[in-house]
C-alpha cells in the first residue's frame, strides 16, 4: 500500500532536485561575438520634409526607403561630408542607410512631423 506512494514521491523528489541542481556549461562563444556599440559618425537632421545627413567623414552613398518598403532616394558617389534631400511622399516613417568611403554602413529609422 505504501510502496506506490513512496515510489511516486521518491521519483518526484529526484526529478525536482535534478531540475533545480543541474546547471549548464557557460557558452563562451556568445561573449566573443558581443561588440561594444559603435558611436555614429554622422547626424540626421530634419526640417519639415527636408533631411540633412552631416558627417566629418566623406559620405559615399545614401539610400532612403519608406516603412512600406518603397525606395525614395538612392544616391551613390556623393563623396561629401553633407547630403540634403527632400521627401516627396506623404509617409512619416523612413529608414536611412548611410555608407562611408571606408565601406562602413549605418542604418537608422527616422520620423518626420506632419508638416
Amino acid at each position: 500500500m505504501w510502496k506506490p506512494f513512496l515510489i511516486k514521491t521518491g521519483s518526484l523528489l529526484f526529478f525536482v532536485s535534478v531540475v533545480f541542481c543541474a546547471t549548464a556549461q557557460p557558452d563562451t562563444k556568445i561573449k566573443q561575438h558581443i561588440k561594444a556599440p559603435v558611436a555614429k559618425p554622422y547626424k540626421v537632421l530634419t526640417n519639415g520634409k527636408q533631411i540633412t545627413v552631416q558627417s566629418k567623414l566623406n559620405i559615399q552613398s545614401v539610400m532612403v526607403w519608406t516603412a512600406s518598403g518603397h525606395r525614395i532616394v538612392e544616391e551613390k558617389n556623393i563623396n561629401e561630408t553633407a547630403f540634403v534631400f527632400t521627401v516627396v511622399v506623404k509617409e512619416k516613417i523612413f529608414f536611412v542607410m548611410i555608407e562611408f568611403a571606408d565601406g562602413k554602413r549605418f542604418t537608422e529609422k527616422i520620423g518626420l512631423s506632419g508638416r
